[in-house]
């Protein structure tokens, strides 16, 4: 990672788009180096404690990667500064080669194609499952335009498609607060999908599900991989096996360790620190 932002660097800032030879598409990422995230010696701290201590991790674009680690490793907070809600104390973040989100608002950052879901589903419980889709699409939400809006045939398509995705065609006209716990987890999932995201932010997707909800969300995440970069922050070790090909343990706000699973779960630190014996 360190050569790409010396490359990125060289002649004293970082470069436009025009030098990589290559004029983007509107809304598209610049992923030429095969990475869609870029985290460098990132440092946070709160009244002297250091949340983030010299980070550094890179995603790679489609990649689905899990980030474990005990409580106060740094997991959210290294969340809060992808987002935008935490500005590192030093170190860079980008988005692509170009997007520099330690200058970039929450609202800049979610528009360019990052997504998080928290731990919690946030659904709007009194609005039917297609509704709330129907809700988070990627347009005007001033009041006006949103009042007079009404559903093309390709937005009616995409939310179609997510609702097939998420496995919830069925409920598109049932209440979202009438949902199960994880069916609500995933139209919150869908909700993101909708907004066409580059890169997922999940945290803790599995946290009260039940088995056959647990192996459905697993199931999910494996078909998005690929077609979005997906970060997963959990606990539930058992569902981390299920669907990692690689995973990054933080420990005291730096990187402890990163590897496949069994890697992961033969390193003597990790099991010091984390997973026991």
């Amino acid at each position: 990672m360190s050569e790409l932002v010396e490359e990125r660097t060289q002649g004293g800032g970082w470069e436009d788009l025009a030098s990589y030879g290559r004029v983007l598409a509107p809304g598209e990422v610049d992923v030429s180096h095969g990475a869609i995230l870029y985290l460098e010696d990132i440092t946070v701290s709160f009244d002297g404690f250091k949340a983030l201590n010299r980070l550094s991790l890179d995603i790679s674009a489609g990649e689905l990667r899990c980030i474990i680690g005990p409580n106060g490793a740094g997991k959210t907070t290294m969340m809060d500064v992808i987002t935008g809600k935490t500005r590192p104390d030093s170190g860079s973040a980008f988005f692509g080669q170009s997007l520099d989100l330690t200058r970039m608002t929450e609202a800049e950052i979610a528009h360019a194609g990052i997504g998080r879901k928290f731990q919690k589903p946030t659904v709007f419980e009194n609005h039917t499952v297609f509704e709330n889709l129907e809700l988070a699409l990627k347009c005007d939400k001033r009041v006006r335009p949103t009042l007079l809006a009404r559903l093309n045939a390709a937005q009616r398509e995409a939310i179609a498609e997510v609702l097939e995705t998420i496995q919830l065609t069925d409920q598109a006209g049932r209440p979202a607060g009438l949902l199960s716990h994880g069916q609500k987890q995933w139209l919150e999932i869908g909700m993101l999908l909708i907004q066409e995201p580059k890169l997922l932010l999940l945290d803790e997707p599995v946290a009260g599900m039940t088995d056959a909800e647990t192996d459905h969300t697993a199931e999910l995440l494996l078909q998005l991989a690929g077609r979005h970069s997906v970060i997963v922050v959990e606990h539930d070790m058992d569902f981390v096996a299920r669907i990692a090909r690689k995973v990054t343990v933080l420990h005291e706000g730096s990187v402890l360790a990163e590897g496949d699973m069994a890697a992961i779960q033969n390193n003597e630190r990790v099991i010091e620190v984390y997973l026991g014996r």
